[in-house]
């Protein structure tokens, strides 16, 4: 074998995760970083987006523009790509419930640019099934969504053959707990209740298979994670060509972007993510037969909240560094024959197919998800990780062990960039303007289209592109999808918590639980564990409601977005002694408020609020002086802490030394 390569490799698709505020400002930040050297776009959509409502909507208040930008018709998404050849580009779309929706947004404005569709190339995300277990970004049952998600596959093999219809995405099972081995199983066993249901004849399944992308997580332990890959490939070939029949190589290979591990990025000390961004990126670039097709790099600044242009190019500058500078592009594989690495891919092979298996076994993965299988896994898993961390069996450095620390140039006023509240009114005033200007009985008759076929059998996709042209909105098509298909809340997962049992901080912890139950004449402490709004991302959640069950509170946990005012019922109904809300959306300066008015008015303003999420101190200063009784963030990693602070939070509202 010649030691290098006889021409250089292509780089893969270098992309940044954007989207904040409106489409004009969206449209601005895209094309800066296209003039950098980007080479995909890569559009992240706020959450009322996500899952199907207008920014005028109740549970749109305070999500708007915050976590991606909005889109609510075919307007938007002009002024989205304005200026920018869809004919030419590369876009990836972090969509899923609305998957359908959006791409014929995409699709009608590119056609108006004068791009043939069969052109386009690029990736709705489309993967329903991890919504149920993770973002929490789902709308419908499972099997209204899974026909959405087939539906958009169907139609793009037959129009867009060069688009990607559908990201199968692993990255939020890692976020959410999954081990390597759990992550691989778990979404090849997504990819099959996907692949089983296409409306296409067998002839057609290598056209089908092509298409299918992978969207994977890539940690620091980076060479776990390139063994991952590997592993995931061998697995994919092995059932693309035994199931489905697929006799065509390049039909059958893994084709996978990847968004390196942000969950892991760290309030303390966060220059360190610089370097835990690079690594994680070595995972899934230094093994050639499995190197991604895509990369997509956090900012070193997410876990302090909304990155700034400039950290999104200094990510960016990440990439071309290693693809530019180095030699990494000009060698075959540096693994082959290694005995190290295929031990390792050979017992993530294993264990990935075992729990495929298992999952098979249960009826595929609808049905796990139904049964709350995968979720229980998943948070059992993520316990599991808690608890390494709080005992220091797993080391992360600033945050367990080595927090000894210089103050942060990078860090202060001005450090991650600031969404203007005003934004969210013109949104609002913006959609209800748009409805003003359109033809009401075409509306009429595109959503009355779209509600009969989609109580029948036909591919929706036609009559969603027909409600595109009439100017429905994002709202309108979801809400009457809503009325045919119904909504769904999925299991929370919480009956698989590790019980620390030997733990002595824990055991003071339940001796507290259980003595101030007792003064207070309860026969348990009552926790509300809530989420207003629409933020999805439960994980934080669920594990402070595992681990006040092991310390002795009785916990009520009604799963996520919820409004205001129904977490305020709960409080009442349930006779609780203490509320934790979480909000990592970054809409607590709203929705937190708006829980401790509906307190008030209830007669429960003795009842002790506290706050978990991805909040500024400066906010936190202002939750705390508006009565919150303890603001926690990603800092506080020590959930027995977390948990003694609650039984102090409730001995000091009511007066117990």
């Amino acid at each position: 074998m010649q030691p290098r390569l006889n021409e250089r490799d292509r780089p893969w698709v270098m992309r940044t995760y954007a989207g904040h505020s409106s489409a004009a400002a969206t449209n601005a930040l895209f094309r800066r970083n296209l003039a950098k050297g980007q080479t995909g776009l890569s559009v992240a959509f706020d959450l009322p987006t996500q899952t199907g409502y207008d920014p005028d909507h109740e549970l749109a208040t305070g999500e708007v523009g915050r976590v991606g930008v909005p889109v609510s018709h075919v307007g938007d998404m002009r002024a989205l790509f304005d200026g920018i050849d869809l004919g030419a580009a590369n876009t990836s779309m972090t969509i899923n419930a609305t998957a359908m929706w959006l791409l014929a947004l995409y699709a009608t404005v590119a056609q108006e640019q004068g791009a043939a569709l069969d052109k386009l190339t690029g990736t709705t995300q489309n993967d329903i099934l991890k919504e149920y277990l993770s973002r929490g970004t789902y709308i419908f049952p499972p099997g209204p969504s899974l026909r959405l998600t087939t539906d958009v596959i169907a139609w793009t093999v037959q129009n867009c053959p060069q688009w990607n219809p559908i990201n199968i995405c692993s990255y939020h099972l890692q976020e959410a707990g999954a081990t390597p081995v759990q992550e691989v199983g778990f979404a090849l066993a997504t990819a099959i209740a996907v692949l089983d249901r296409v409306p296409l004849p067998p002839e057609r399944m290598g056209e089908v298979v092509q298409r299918v992308s992978f969207f994977v997580n890539s940690g620091v332990r980076f060479v776990e994670e390139m063994a991952k890959m590997r592993a995931f490939g061998r697995l994919w070939d092995e059932i693309t060509r035994q199931r489905y029949g697929v006799t065509n190589d390049k039909q059958r290979r893994l084709r996978y972007g990847v968004q390196v591990n942000s969950l892991g990025l760290t309030e303390a000390q966060p220059e360190n993510n610089v370097q835990r961004i690079v690594l994680e990126m070595l995972g899934v670039t230094l093994s050639r037969d499995a190197r991604a097709r895509a990369v997509q790099l956090p900012a070193w600044n997410e876990a302090l909240g909304l990155p700034r242009p400039w950290d999104q190019q200094w990510s960016l500058r990440l990439q071309q560094v290693l693809a530019y500078e180095s030699d990494l592009l000009e060698y075959p594989d540096l693994f082959e024959g290694s005995h190290v690495v295929e031990a390792l891919v050979g017992s993530i092979v294993e264990g990935a197919r075992a729990e495929l298996d298992r999952v098979l076994e249960m009826g595929g993965a609808v049905a796990a998800v139904e049964s709350g299988y995968l979720k229980s896994a998943l948070v059992g898993s993520l316990a599991a990780r808690r608890q390494r961390l709080e005992s220091g069996e797993d080391v992360v450095v600033g945050v367990n062990r080595f927090i000894e620390t210089e103050a942060s140039p990078l860090t202060g006023a001005g450090a991650i960039e600031m969404i203007n509240p005003a934004v969210e009114k013109h949104a609002a005033e913006a959609v209800r303007e748009w409805r003003s200007r359109r033809d009401p009985q075409r509306v009429s008759e595109t959503l009355a289209r779209l509600r009969e076929e989609a109580e029948g059998e036909t591919n929706l996709m036609a009559a969603t592109l027909a409600c595109v042209r009439a100017g429905v909105t994002t709202g309108e098509w979801a809400g009457t999808l809503r009325e045919v298909f119904g909504e769904y809340r999925a299991p929370t997962g919480l009956s698989a918590g590790v019980s620390p049992g030997g733990d002595a901080a824990l055991a003071k912890v339940r001796e507290r639980v259980k003595e101030t139950a007792h003064e207070l004449g309860r026969a348990k402490l009552r926790l509300l564990v809530g989420k207003p709004g629409l933020d999805g991302h439960s994980n934080g959640a669920e594990q402070i409601a595992v681990r006040a069950r092991d310390a002795g509170f009785e916990v009520i946990y009604q799963g996520i977005r919820l409004t205001p005012a129904q977490i305020v019922a709960a409080a009442v109904q349930e006779d609780v002694d203490l509320v934790g809300l979480s909000v990592l959306s970054g809409a607590h300066l709203l929705a937190v408020p708006a829980v401790l008015d509906g307190l008030r008015e209830a007669g429960l303003a003795g009842v002790p609020v506290v706050v978990g999420g991805i909040i500024p101190e400066e906010d936190a200063v202002v939750l705390r002086e508006s009565g919150v009784a303890r603001v926690f963030t990603p800092k506080d990693f020590g959930l027995t802490d977390i948990m003694d602070q609650l039984v102090s939070v409730v001995r000091e509202v009511n007066s117990l030394t």
